[in-house]
């Protein structure tokens, strides 16, 4: 398939070309359209209780959406200031598709953009503010704030990959080759979640960290091809014959590590989850588009611009020289270096140990979004709880009026209200924020007391028990799903069955590590000024399956670059190439912790910090530590695995000497 993908690319690279250009023109002109698709319903959960019967009270009172307003003025009772409300609600009670406007602030559905914008039109000189979110306008202001992330990000982290990759090539041409590709990935990315929109929920989330991940994975994938390119070019003059043999070899490296890491990402599709399944598909998805590019643009590219790149310089003796004393001296030093690493890894992972999520508010958002204004304004100048969602309890026909009556005296100011068909709907208030601990505890109170009674929960808390629930009951599904197909991709690489094994042992250590300095930081509040975060008291239910999940795949891709020349030889040769790909993967989701909003700041340094830790203390200290341990042991499969692997497995084959060059004829 590799070496059809490379004479394909070589013997008609404009035409290539061409169909990406053509690709790029869909994914930045018609993929983009995803940002107005975009939702924040992140924890529904289809076939839950809570998602049962809010869908079960949407048929019954189906009262659509709802926004707030906030007027801010110095003396709220200045009758100017009433005068404006006043003939603010008048005007919103005329809009058609507004249902209800209960006197003095909030509004619902299709009318909402001229609710809002008749709300921003409240003046005054006495009126400091006005701020609307809430309902619809909450996902539309986060897909807008997600667009504007999105752009920030690049225009930081673009040009400076394009200075470390001079840096690394010497030269503009093998720099920004790299950089073609990744603008195909961010393409890519636009294009599957347009696709996939069409089809199920896109979460705001989507957007950042898709295309995070897009322009990080291409510009590693064209690095890799790129060196190795270089590489042939020193011994081949000829630069088709060079684009082949560096197809053919790193071209496996790559189309493994695009399979390992969309094979980390499947174990997402396990959960039940809209907002897990649809990421775990259009990563996946970006992922593929980032593995085609680097094995057919790139070698296109290559074909026509190859012959103006420099070969690499001939440096045997200095080339990777320090990778290659790190891992000696993790050899020799093999017990030492494991009794250090292993228990450091170890502390800095034990805050997991205590982590928390929830669905989060509005203090995740930076504070010069409207939504968090709005936050601010109502928790500085109303009693504690206003606009908090109350915990629903849906009492079907049959329920008896003493379990009624035990739920409804567990909170204090219950609301009781009647719908048709012999529903009943208690709204108990509980303390703090609506998805807090004294919330949650109140669901499990519900459900508890009601016995066998036709009795169901919903709203925010018992959505967040829902997920929490769903988590552990599909986590070692998940975990099992990648955890095989890691071990028969890896296997089908190297032919051993403890090489597998040891991987993940040291890939969980890195991972652990990170996602435990995450905890430290946004959960505990630990130096979160200074990166613009606060701590939460929990992370956001979006982080941790998302932080595993990429991260796992992405501790893969590095383990493939070096397994693919092993050990010393392999960080020797491919020591800096891991570092510096892990680099330019830094910078990129660095780029992206610039926009301030909490989920994607945890994910962006929880991602950050696995890669570097994994590139570093695991691939250049742990993995030599542990093969000198193992010794020739590591290689040991059994006789029927090691009869399967020498007929199907692929690995990355060394290439074989250079064609000589032709003699002169004998006169």
């Amino acid at each position: 398939m590799l070496s059809t993908l490379a004479r394909a690319a070589t013997r008609r690279p404009l035409t290539v070309m061409l169909l990406w250009g053509l690709f790029l023109l869909l994914g930045f002109g018609l993929g983009t359209g995803v940002f107005g698709r975009l939702s924040d319903d992140v924890p529904d959960v289809p076939g839950t209780e809570s998602q049962v019967a809010a869908e079960h009270l949407d048929g019954l009172d189906p009262a659509g959406d709802s926004i707030t307003g906030v007027v801010e003025a110095a003396a709220v009772a200045d009758p100017a200031v009433r005068a404006e409300v006043r003939r603010a609600v008048a005007d919103l009670r005329e809009v058609a598709g507004v249902a209800e406007v209960p006197d003095p602030y909030a509004t619902p559905g299709a009318a909402v953009d001229d609710a809002a914008d008749r709300l921003h039109g409240i003046d005054g000189s006495a009126v400091s503010g006005v701020h609307v979110s809430g309902g619809p306008l909450l996902g539309q202001q986060l897909g807008e704030r997600a667009q504007e992330d999105v752009k920030n990000a690049e225009l930081i982290s673009l040009p400076v990959v394009l200075v470390l990759l001079l840096v690394v090539f010497g030269g503009l041409r093998a720099a920004g080759l790299p950089l073609l590709v990744a603008v195909a990935g961010i393409a890519g990315a636009f294009l599957a979640l347009f696709g996939f929109s069409h089809v199920t929920d896109i979460s705001v989330y989507a957007i950042q960290v898709t295309t995070m991940l897009g322009l990080g994975l291409a510009v590693d994938y064209a690095l890799l091809m790129l060196v190795r390119f270089r590489e042939e070019r020193r011994h081949i003059p000829d630069v088709v014959e060079a684009v082949h043999r560096t197809v053919a070899a790193a071209g496996r490296t790559v189309l493994f590590s695009g399979l390992t890491v969309a094979v980390s990402l499947a174990g997402l599709l396990v959960f039940p989850s809209t907002f897990l399944r649809s990421m775990g598909l259009a990563v996946a998805a970006v992922v593929v588009v980032d593995m085609l590019a680097a094995l057919t643009l790139l070698p296109a590219l290559l074909t026509r611009f190859g012959g103006r790149i420099p070969p690499a310089k001939a440096r045997p003796e200095e080339e990777g020289r320090l990778f290659a004393r790190l891992a000696r001296f993790a050899a020799r030093r093999r017990v030492a270096v494991l009794a250090v690493a292993v228990p450091a890894l170890l502390v800095v992972a034990l805050p997991v140990t205590g982590m928390s999520i929830n669905l989060g508010d509005a203090r995740q958002l930076p504070k010069s979004t409207e939504a968090r204004q709005l936050y601010d304004a109502i928790e500085a100048h109303f009693p504690p709880g206003t606009g908090v969602s109350p915990v629903t309890v849906v009492l079907r026909p049959g329920t008896d009026t003493a379990t009624a009556d035990r739920i409804g005296a567990i909170a204090g100011g219950t609301t009781v209200r009647d719908l048709p068909g012999g529903t009943t709907v208690l709204e108990l208030p509980a303390g703090g924020a609506a998805d807090g601990p004294a919330a949650t505890e109140l669901v499990e109170r519900v459900r508890d007391l009601r016995g066998d009674a036709p009795v169901q929960v919903t709203g925010s808390a018992a959505q967040l028990v829902d997920f929490r629930q769903m988590l552990a009951d599909r986590a070692p599904w998940a975990a099992l799903t990648v955890l095989t197909g890691i071990f028969v991709l890896l296997f089908a690489f190297t032919g051993s069955v403890l090489l597998p094994l040891r991987t993940v042992a040291t890939t969980l250590l890195s991972l652990g590590a990170a996602l435990g300095a995450v905890v430290w930081v946004f959960q505990d509040g630990h130096l979160a000024g200074p990166i613009g975060a606060e701590g939460l008291g929990a992370l956001s239910l979006t982080a941790p399956p998302l932080i595993i999940a990429i991260a796992f795949g992405l501790a893969m891709d590095y383990e493939l670059f070096i397994l693919a020349r092993m050990l010393v030889i392999g960080l020797r040769r491919s020591g800096r190439v891991v570092t510096c790909a892990a680099l330019l993967l830094a910078v990129v989701f660095g780029a992206f912790m610039t926009g301030g909003f909490s989920p994607i700041l945890q994910i962006g340094l929880g991602l950050t910090l696995a890669v570097l830790i994994d590139a570093t203390v695991v691939r250049m200290l742990l993995v030599p530590a542990t093969m000198a341990l193992l010794g020739r042991h590591a290689w040991w499969a059994p006789k029927p695995l090691r009869r399967a692997h020498e007929r199907f497995g692929v690995r990355e084959e060394a290439p074989g000497p250079a064609p000589a060059p032709p003699q002169p004829a004998a006169r």
